[in-house]
């Protein structure tokens, strides 16, 4: 008997030991060290060697080489022997290592203010680029012997002997040159362009003197000053942009010769192989004929349109078209023409060879096209939308084969030389798996499996769910419950949203998505909700285009659908829901507020779109068109035409300096609000642009989650 007792104690002792261990994460940790402390254990820095048989990752201090299929290890770079090596060139140290590959031996290391080419087998620094103060938009030539940049609105470029040549003198302000444009829209991001022989720079020149200025105020100073930036809202004109191409031999620069209107949009530049030739994805202001023309590189005349797109809602080209290696002669074409983006095959003529790809889902990005073997790596949702796989497609035969097993989302890296991939791989229950394998799909070895980085501390994960719209639509979400979870209670929701174009907030992957913040939230006794509704990503042309011209309509039915499904479930409170979100999250979280305002006790809508016409032309125009094409559409969407419904408490929440949705959205929604004698809460972060970063962004999320705390 006594021996029982005894074994019934150690027994208690034992698992209140285990409990103690089980650590709180803080509200620091949640916010700001989701990689950096708890990130799943990968190959940070993860690099394949170009013309060897072996990859490269950063571990520590040092960059370790393995070999393939072999998995011999070395260590081909260490910080501190690298470093003395920098000093002894007089060049500053680095802090921590960076490296990427530029050819068999050489690796390209940032040390600022330099651009360094480091030779591994020699260890002889061989070159570096001087990065200029002041300078932005940094641009390296593909053999890495210039750097062209901006400084201001105009372009630059500097050779490895730091001479410098100034590409542009436009003094004339709303003139820029060499930047993205169009807003970032349709897949620009940069704004120059190298020619694969690095003989010429192709660049953007931006004319934006006529767009309407819209006023920032900057408190920084005794005497607020204004910061105008220009900002086309829908409907109002547009600026105007042609591309320029720069001669690096003799400094002549021609112009391409895009024509009429100049109201277009110049998207996904192109060179051909032979540098004589550029092509350009010319979309109309009304998005919806595209054109993909040929021009000159040495003339700038056009030479001929190869195909042309339209579509009743928009089309929305993204990605430039990708020769199949040095042939001038055949590229490949994503497109949604179908309905679904895929991949065409097209002979420089415009003759449409095949398409490669075809079925309902999504081709998400191509790996690789190798040219040797004639097969093209791409990624895609072929198995579910919510997970992401590699295939192997045989150009020449058709055939189309999956190359990465287990349900998830895989990143696979497909090596120089085409033999071998290695796939980084996670799903809602496995945090991280790094596999080798051979291109034939033969698993060669594990190089790494993650454990559980949460171990020890009080982490809710997430579930996925899936459950039907009103139309029988599937639709996906994810639930994180309190990790004390008890079924005999009532909790309360928040359910946080985005909802619009350009996102998918729930994968099968590490975290559903989600983020730390919100297994933080739930244990303070919360049920957090996510839930991918139409107008969102990977799921096809009619899914994403059903809220072409209302937006905050079936967005906000397809979340009703997921509240319905949240009522069915016994442990929730269905008098205690509420909702978050920011920016398109923000005009939805408001809009549920307003348009289901029986359903929802408290919102928090940060940087809120709440008038479309407010918006930039780029995206509003796309989803919307323009104010007097779509009256009616507009109406609906504005949020002051519907503050008389709201019945909880709502907070909004927006960035004094936001450049992306401006501050004009929240002050004319809250002076209707005020007209109206509807209370509501209203704050301000002071600084930030389109959402709250930084150490700031923990007072943000306190902010939010105590509001829930007080009202819901």
């Amino acid at each position: 008997m006594m021996r029982r007792i005894v074994i019934a104690l150690f027994l208690v002792v034992l698992c209140l030991g285990v409990f103690a261990q089980q650590k709180q994460i803080t509200l620091e940790q949640a916010v700001l060290k989701q990689r950096s402390e708890f990130g799943p254990k990968s190959l940070s820095g993860f690099d394949w060697r170009i013309d060897v048989s072996s990859y490269t990752y950063i571990d520590g201090d040092k960059v370790v080489e393995v070999a393939v299929p072999s998995g011999k290890a070395l260590d081909l770079l260490v910080l501190k022997d690298l470093n003395q090596i920098l000093k002894s060139n007089s060049l500053p140290e680095l802090k921590r290592l960076n490296y990427k590959w530029v050819n068999r031996e050489v690796v390209q290391i940032f040390s600022s203010p330099y651009f360094i080419f480091f030779n591994t087998k020699t260890k002889l620094v061989e070159r570096k680029l001087k990065v200029v103060e002041n300078s932005a938009n940094w641009d390296l030539s593909p053999d890495n012997s210039k750097l062209a940049y901006t400084i201001d609105n105009n372009l630059f470029l500097i050779n490895s002997n730091d001479e410098v040549k100034q590409i542009t003198s436009d003094s004339k302000l709303g003139i820029v040159n060499g930047q993205s444009v169009h807003r970032n829209e349709f897949g620009v991001n940069k704004g120059i362009f190298w020619s694969p022989k690095n003989n010429y720079i192709a660049y953007y020149r931006m004319d934006e003197t006529m767009v309407t200025d819209y006023p920032l105020v900057d408190i920084t100073q005794r005497i607020a000053s204004v910061e105008n930036i220009k900002y086309p809202m829908a409907g109002m004109k547009s600026h105007e942009v042609t591309l320029n191409v720069y001669n690096v031999a003799n400094g002549q620069t021609i112009a391409i010769k895009t024509g009429e209107p100049k109201e277009q949009y110049l998207t996904n530049i192109a060179w051909s192989p032979d540098e004589k030739s550029i092509y350009i994805a010319v979309l109309n202001r009304e998005q919806n004929h595209l054109k993909l023309n040929k021009y000159s590189t040495t003339t700038g005349n056009f030479i001929a349109t190869l195909f042309e797109e339209k579509d009743e809602q928009y089309v929305e080209p993204s990605k430039p078209i990708e020769f199949i290696g040095n042939d001038s002669t055949q590229f490949i074409w994503n497109s949604r023409r179908d309905g679904w983006n895929h991949i065409y095959l097209y002979k420089t003529d415009g003759t449409l060879l095949k398409q490669l790809t075809k079925g309902e889902w999504e081709v998400t990005s191509v790996v690789k096209n190798d040219v040797k073997s004639g097969i093209l790596y791409f990624t895609a949702t072929k198995e579910s939308p919510i997970e992401s796989h590699l295939y192997a497609l045989n150009i020449k035969k058709g055939d189309i084969v999956k190359l990465t097993s287990g349900e998830g989302t895989h990143y696979p890296r497909v090596s120089i030389d085409g033999k071998y991939f290695v796939d980084f791989y996670s799903s809602i229950t496995i945090p991280n798996k790094v596999d080798l394998y051979s291109t034939s799909g033969k698993i060669v070895k594990n190089i790494l499996t993650a454990s559980n980085p949460y171990y020890g501390y009080e982490v809710p994960l997430p579930e996925l769910v899936n459950l039907k719209a009103d139309d029988g639509t599937t639709l996906y979400g994810r639930v994180i419950k309190p990790i004390n979870f008890d079924p005999a209670r009532k909790y309360p929701v928040v359910v946080y949203v985005y909802g619009g174009p350009h996102s998918q907030l729930v994968t099968n992957s590490w975290m559903g998505g989600s983020r730390l913040w919100e297994s933080y939230m739930a244990n303070k006794g919360f049920i957090l909700f996510t839930l991918d509704n139409r107008g969102t990503s990977n799921r096809g042309a009619d899914f994403e285009q059903a809220i072409h011209r209302n937006l905050g309509s079936i967005e906000v039915s397809d979340q009703l659908a997921g509240l319905k499904y949240l009522k069915s479930l016994s442990y929730v409170d269905s008098e205690r829901i509420g909702v978050h979100g920011w920016s398109y999250g923000g005009f939805m979280t408001i809009s549920m507020m307003l348009k289901a305002a029986d359903q929802f006790k408290v919102g928090v809508a940060g940087g809120p779109v709440t008038d479309w016409k407010f918006y930039e032309i780029m995206y509003g125009e796309r989803y919307m068109d323009m104010p007097d094409e779509n009256p009616e559409g507009y109406k609906n969407a504005d949020l002051k035409n519907h503050v008389k419904n709201l019945k909880g408490n709502l907070l909004i929440i927006h960035d004094d300096m936001d450049k992306t949705v401006v501050m004009q959205h929240s002050l004319t929604l809250i002076h209707e609000f005020i007209k109206s004698g509807v209370q509501v809460d209203f704050f301000v972060y002071p600084q930030h642009d389109h959402n709250v970063m930084g150490k700031d962004r923990v007072h943000l999320i306190d902010k939010i989650i105590k509001y829930f705390e007080g009202k819901l």
